[in-house]
């Protein structure tokens, strides 16, 4: 059967700074890609709103030296399947245990940037067994769009244009578009390399991806009257990183964040934007392997 089958679209190799192989799980009936390097406690990345593994590529070496670890694409981002589903948090968490059980992981400290944070949030609190440590990097806040300072990402939470018109937007302007957000996102305009545009825009040319971005927004008032006002009933260990350049939710953001997890430690990383752990990895990489050694 397997002879007979049609070639996987997936990459044999992560399309990074190292040379990864790409694995693929069945969850749910949905083909999940993902990364696994390192032997010891597992530890899983969660990206975040519109982003793929490629936003973790600075830890795989470094965190692989002490622990498992596990980078998937979510269900409608990267190179994962793109369900027709309406991306609800619950539906997000139904396919994260899932993923969990299909690699045998039955707990893990997980680390979520951005909108991948509300999703380990949810975890926490859904099914708290399954977590070990929890690591909020520039993370979902309640009241997201009060505290949201991205016009970028605004817009893309509040468009009222069809699927198809955006997809068809996206097309023609894709590669302006993309610079425009990650000039916002990411702090040091120097990184911001034409090889890195170019993969990032290539990243978003993917089949089916614009639909599950727009779907997100149908979910954020689930997320408000949901998890977000649970948020202070977390009591795993709980490392909250912020970059103090963030301009998609600015550094008050994730110290209001901090004071509402009793006990949580809060670390500002200098010179870095929305997702620090890819414009400042020397700085979190040696955070992270400190806090989930502990």
């Amino acid at each position: 059967m397997i002879a007979c089958s049609s070639p996987s679209p997936i990459p044999a190799q992560f399309d990074a700074i190292e040379r990864i192989p790409i694995h693929t799980v069945l969850v749910h009936g949905q083909q999940i890609a993902y990364l696994d390097v390192g032997t010891g406690p597992p530890v899983i990345l969660i990206h975040g709103f519109g982003g793929s593994m490629w936003q973790w590529e600075h830890q795989q070496h470094a965190l692989s030296q002490h622990f498992r670890v596990l980078t998937l694409d979510l269900p409608g981002a990267g190179l994962s399947d793109k369900p027709e589903i309406e991306y609800r948090p619950d539906q997000m968490l139904d396919f994260f245990v899932g993923f969990m059980d299909a690699v045998k992981v039955p707990q893990a400290t997980l680390v979520g940037n951005s909108m991948g944070a509300g999703l380990a949030i949810g975890m926490a609190l859904a099914h708290p067994t399954q977590v070990d440590k929890l690591v909020l990097i520039d993370g979902l806040p309640p009241q997201v769009m009060e505290k949201l300072t991205s016009p970028s990402v605004r817009r893309a939470l509040e468009t009222s244009a069809p699927s198809w018109l955006v997809s068809f937007g996206n097309r023609l302007f894709g590669g302006l578009m993309i610079e425009s957000v990650l000039r916002e996102i990411v702090h040091d305009p120097a990184l911001l390399t034409p090889a890195v545009i170019e993969r990032s825009n290539r990243n978003r040319q993917r089949p089916g991806l614009i639909k599950p971005i727009l779907a997100v927004k149908g979910s954020l008032p689930l997320w408000e009257s949901g998890f977000a006002t649970r948020i202070g009933e977390i009591t795993h260990p709980t490392l909250v990183l912020w970059g103090e350049e963030d301009r998609v939710f600015p550094l008050a953001v994730g110290e209001g964040l901090h004071q509402t997890i009793k006990g949580s430690r809060f670390i500002r990383v200098p010179k870095a934007g929305h997702i620090p752990q890819w414009e400042r990895p020397d700085v979190v990489n040696q955070e992270l392997i400190t806090f989930i050694r502990r």
